[in-house]
């Protein structure tokens, strides 16, 4: 009787070898794949902050703009107002100044009839003309952002920061709507008292606007 033995020709280096280098190529993977998705983030955060930091600058200039209107509105109304007849928005004074305001304020009063008091009195009659220069501004570029969840690679000084940077602004923006709300009722005095404290917000927001301007680069 013949009993086989069976011999163990397994390459043990070989096979230690074969281990390794998938383990290895396993391991390079790993880290490229890491490597190329923290490259990824790296780009997104990039081309979020310089889209939000062109949403601010044009958001900036649109309020600068606005408010050198609006504030003319302000100074016509608070001019105005010091000669108004008590009862109407009909003006009474002198032909001289009556010239002076017309000619600092074009449009906003427009005389429909004249009377005269006296030697250098007179009473005009006519109508508040107000044209209000409504703006919006946008928060697409903050939003995307949000969305996509990019915020989540932000610091939370700057992240915080840009949450009260656009708090502001949609307070900012809903007194804009009131006015023109104000403006379409007719209302002047309304419209004159929203036009004031919208003057404090905007320059509170321009402020928070310039800081987040400055500091948006450190974000990452």
């Amino acid at each position: 009787m013949r009993i086989l033995k069976l011999k163990n020709n397994f390459n043990w280096k070989y096979i230690t070898g074969e281990i390794l280098l998938i383990f290895i190529g396993i391991s390079l993977a790993i880290g490229f794949n890491n490597w190329n998705t923290s490259l990824k983030s790296t780009r997104q955060i990039d081309i979020s902050i310089t889209h939000i930091k062109e949403e601010i600058e044009n958001n900036l200039k649109e309020l600068k703009e606005a408010r050198k209107v609006n504030q003319k509105i302000l100074q016509a109304f608070s001019e105005h107002k010091k000669i108004y007849d008590g009862k109407t928005t009909d003006l009474i004074t002198s032909p001289e100044h009556f010239a002076i305001l017309q000619t600092k304020y074009p449009g906003f009063f427009r005389a429909s009839d004249t009377l005269k008091l006296d030697s250098n009195l007179f009473h005009y009659s006519g109508s508040t003309s107000v044209n209000l220069e409504l703006f919006e501004l946008t928060e697409i570029a903050w939003e995307t952002t949000r969305l996509v969840s990019i915020t989540n690679e932000f610091k939370y000084e700057c992240l915080y920061e840009l949450e009260s940077m656009y708090s502001l602004q949609r307070r900012v923006q809903n007194e804009i709507d009131k006015a023109a709300f104000a403006l379409q009722k007719g209302n002047i005095k309304e419209l004159m008292s929203i036009l004031g404290f919208l003057v404090q917000l905007d320059h509170q927001l321009e402020l928070n606007y310039a800081t987040i301007l400055k500091d948006i680069e450190n974000c990452r």
